[in-house]
């Protein structure tokens, strides 16, 4: 997840319980909660559930067909078989092309009901009849890219499944998204499937491998705006905190924001850590380092000189094991040929 929003605002205050505005009559209720199983493949004749991560269990009477889902969460179970009617979320850039959250989805045969932080089209939504609605949470309760003031009226037309994406370790969240994968008729035992989950086990083995053999190596992460470098700290995040039990030697902020994500920086003190390897947020929110030479500072930092930055494309994660290996790859490969400056 990204350290920074457009909007500067911290993930819980953005992320309260919305508010409550009417619109025409609930299509479906949602499931309340039991200690039912996390979920199991059904025929579309028989009825379906699943347990999400609130321990709300969304309830159907058949195999949901028309879903919704945020765009990230949407990628992920395309890359298992199974496809979405409508997304919300960074789905297209300006250019018209595809996000770098969309994944492998064919933007073109979905709904988009918000491309942008805020934006989510209600009367859409129920347009399009949808019997599930899925997202991620960053805290447990708040729906990630449900807007607060529409929240309770979209939660009302469909039964509604959220997982964590953060305060959790990389393996936990991907095994729960291939759980709900499964529950909508995925097969885990293809050889796509199984391919992929391989690769990552190979990946995550290589990076342990890696931060073993160069300890010394300094990862820092980073997120840009025009004004602030924000450097997050990795405890709450899955794919650092994933990184860091692999062994990764990850910069620690020690001023980080109220919420715990990260420490602010104004360009003036972007030196303030030390690092070999820096680790950009590659999310279309974010400044680039392409679009970064502006800053004096940045292109002094012994990282950027030695052309030791890399993406992070598990800012916000697509909870794939197709897409999760290659950012496993890509840091063991950087931190195998570093050299150290710091």
């Amino acid at each position: 997840m990204p350290n920074a929003r457009a909007s500067h605002i911290s993930r819980r205050g953005i992320l309260a319980a919305g508010g409550v505005i009417g619109i025409g009559a609930a299509l479906t209720a949602c499931g309340g909660s039991d200690s039912k199983s996390s979920g199991s493949a059904k025929s579309d004749s028989g009825p379906w559930s699943f347990k999400d991560d609130r321990g709300i269990t969304a309830k159907a009477d058949a195999t949901p067909t028309k879903i919704v889902a945020f765009t990230g969460t949407a990628a992920a179970l395309h890359d298992y078989g199974v496809e979405v009617t409508g997304v919300f979320g960074p789905t297209r850039t300006k250019d018209g092309k595809a996000d770098v959250q969309a994944g492998d989805l064919d933007i073109s045969k979905v709904e988009i009901l918000g491309n942008v932080w805020g934006e989510f089209n209600v009367e859409k939504y129920a347009a399009l009849s949808p019997q599930l609605l899925i997202t991620g949470m960053y805290d447990k309760g708040a729906l990630w890219y449900v807007p607060d003031e529409s929240k309770s009226k979209i939660l009302k037309l469909a039964p509604s499944v959220a997982l964590m994406v953060a305060r959790t370790s990389m393996p936990a969240a991907l095994q729960r998204h291939a759980e709900l994968a499964e529950s909508l008729g995925a097969d885990l035992k293809a050889k796509k499937v199984t391919d992929a989950k391989a690769r990552f086990e190979k990946a995550a083995a290589r990076l342990r491998s890696a931060a073993k053999a160069n300890p010394k190596i300094k990862v820092l992460i980073g997120s840009a705006s025009a004004d602030l470098l924000y450097i997050s700290t990795p405890e709450p995040s899955a794919d650092l905190r994933y990184f860091k039990e692999l062994g990764v030697n990850i910069v620690v902020p020690d001023k980080v924001d109220k919420d715990g994500w990260f420490e602010s920086l104004s360009w003036e003190n972007a030196d303030k850590y030390p690092a070999d390897i820096i680790m950009m947020d590659n999310r279309s929110s974010a400044i680039q380092p392409s679009a970064l030479k502006s800053k004096p500072t940045w292109g002094e930092l012994p990282a950027v000189k030695a052309g030791q930055v890399i993406p992070r494309s598990t800012t916000d994660p697509i909870f794939s094991y197709d897409k999760c290996a290659p950012a496993l790859e890509a840091l063991a490969k950087a931190i195998e040929t570093a050299k150290k400056i710091s």
